[in-house]
């Protein structure tokens, strides 16, 4: 090829080829660890193993039996009750320590580090911890000699979900203000500078201006937190198992103890379809609701 052709083709063409073969090892690893194993989970929904013997096809057997079971329908109630609960409680949380940890002080990067210390500890861990302060005769309330904190909050049916969204709030807020923070640094001093002149005070600029800047933010980390209340499980089963009851038993801890507990692979893998379905509806979902452009900046108006 001449210098004249290659000129010709210009310098977005002649990368693009290099650039596409890049791609290839992201394409072959995401197919080998993500799609066909969610094609294998979807055709072993149709069929009935014990996760031992043969497999059998089951036809639609399986998903007649989901659809029919007051188990799953608890366990989707509670999940969504997780998230809707957990989403109202984590993100004004979050946001406000993502926007006081945004700022320039240096005691705020002391506060920071301390606010991110959940962040690195393993679920199992913290459900442990959890488990061992909220006992009624060994943690907290008899440790600080406080007789009301003295409830038997993981053998309470109405007690032990709310202990469950409270833990997982306090894991996951750092990481959500993690975010926030990011966020809020993005935005252009000029902004408040221009606010302040105007008169406007702390209040008015957060909901005037920081606010608004966040909205794609606020979409990515909603999302994040949304679709990740579908994974609760060594949480929810290191902490309460569950119970007490089925008070606890989310979708995600319904699938393995279908699957592993009961031997039932083909209703656990039609569980495990589900959750990937609502899933994908929910971040689809968000990102319509964020707007066709909500991978642009999120400075509006700049």
């Amino acid at each position: 090829m001449s210098a004249g052709t290659t000129a010709a083709a210009g310098p977005g063409k002649g990368r693009t080829g290099p650039l596409a073969w890049l791609a290839i090892p992201a394409l072959v690893f995401f197919l080998a660890f993500a799609v066909l194993p969610l094609l294998g989970v979807l055709l072993l929904s149709f069929t009935t193993w014990d996760g031992i013997g043969a497999i059998s096809l089951a036809g639609l057997a399986n998903w007649f039996g989901i659809f029919t079971d007051p188990l799953m329908y608890n366990a989707l109630w509670l999940t969504l009750i997780i998230m809707v609960v957990s989403w109202l409680v984590q993100t004004p949380i979050s946001l406000l320590l993502g926007t006081f940890t945004a700022g320039n002080q240096k005691y705020r990067a002391l506060l920071a580090v301390l606010y991110f210390l959940p962040l690195l500890l393993s679920s199992a861990a913290i459900a442990i911890a959890y488990k061992a302060l909220l006992d009624p005769n060994f943690g907290l309330a008899e440790g600080l000699g406080l007789p009301v904190l003295a409830q038997d909050w993981l053998g309470r049916p109405e007690l032990a979900l709310f202990v469950v969204i409270f833990v997982i709030a306090w894991q996951f807020v750092p990481f959500h203000t993690l975010i926030y923070q990011g966020g809020v640094r993005q935005i252009p001093k000029s902004l408040y500078e221009a606010a302040e002149i105007d008169g406007a005070g702390r209040v008015k600029q957060f909901f005037f201006i920081t606010l608004p800047q966040l909205k794609y933010t606020i979409i990515t980390s909603s999302t994040l937190m949304v679709v990740g209340s579908l994974t609760y499980f060594d949480l929810v089963f290191v902490l309460t198992g569950g119970g007490p009851g089925n008070s606890t038993r989310i979708l995600a801890l319904d699938m393995y103890l279908k699957g592993f507990k009961a031997n039932l692979m083909g209703p656990a893998s039609a569980v495990a379809v589900i959750l990937v379905a609502i899933g994908l509806a929910l971040a689809l979902l968000l990102q319509r609701i964020g707007g066709k452009d909500n991978s642009g900046s999120q400075l509006e108006g700049l």
